[in-house]
């Protein structure tokens, strides 16, 4: 699809498109972090202790990725920004998914942490780097994350995992399904948007995406006065 307009300058530089509300971005963020605890514990699908262990190690991932994101974020531009630090809560959750079941509290602590500081570097670099557009850090967050989360179960793993003595032998496996999944979730999704974009198109025309599509859809403003165009 290419960047927003005026994401960057003429000199390259990526320019900061605030959100509307951080309030609501930080409900939403919380709101996630709840129903996680449906789907880590609740995939155990039995009624029993597991359930509060299960849980146990999603919420101090989550708790240790947003305080990891915050200092992290705070180092390297000098404020503790809050949008970063709800990614780093939603990196927690994303990485302990997978290993929530078979790590320590201890263990979950060091995912969450890592995954927090693993976050902001990945956006930064995503951002400033590779010059690719993601508004919300959603690959960073889901993809990078994820993918650390998922090589984490071959890490800490409390039966096999390479840190208690397992060896490498389930990182591998691990690896192997980080490959399998980005080659057929790349591969795929690349074929499917090239396929769409020559057929319909991605993107809405510029008068459109300047103007916002609550007036190009809807007909109106989300709030009135909100914005200098009219839907007239």
């Amino acid at each position: 699809m290419g960047p927003r307009i005026g994401k960057y300058g003429p000199d390259g530089k990526p320019r900061a498109i605030q959100g509307h509300n951080i309030a609501l971005a930080a409900l939403g963020v919380f709101i996630l972090w709840f129903g996680w605890f449906g789907f880590n514990p609740g995939s155990t699908t039995v009624g029993n202790g597991e359930i509060g262990r299960v849980a146990v190690t999603t919420n101090l991932s989550a708790a240790a990725g947003a305080i990891a994101a915050m200092l992290t974020a705070w180092a390297i531009l000098k404020k503790p920004d809050a949008s970063m630090m709800l990614n780093g809560a939603l990196a927690g959750l994303v990485a302990i998914t997978a290993p929530c079941y078979t790590v320590s509290p201890v263990g979950a602590l060091i995912i969450g942490l890592t995954a927090g500081m693993l976050v902001v570097l990945s956006v930064l670099f995503i951002d400033r780097v590779l010059k690719i557009d993601d508004p919300v850090g959603a690959i960073s967050v889901h993809g990078v994350c994820g993918a650390f989360g998922t090589l984490a179960v071959g890490l800490f793993n409390i039966k096999g995992g390479l840190f208690y003595g397992g060896g490498s032998k389930l990182l591998g496996i691990q690896a192997i399904g980080v490959l399998t999944a980005f080659v057929w979730a790349f591969g795929l999704g690349l074929a499917l948007f090239f396929t769409i974009k020559k057929i319909i198109g991605l993107r809405v025309t510029e008068e459109e995406e300047l103007q916002g599509l609550d007036i190009g859809e809807h007909g109106m403003e989300a709030y009135s006065g909100f914005q200098i165009f009219t839907n007239t």
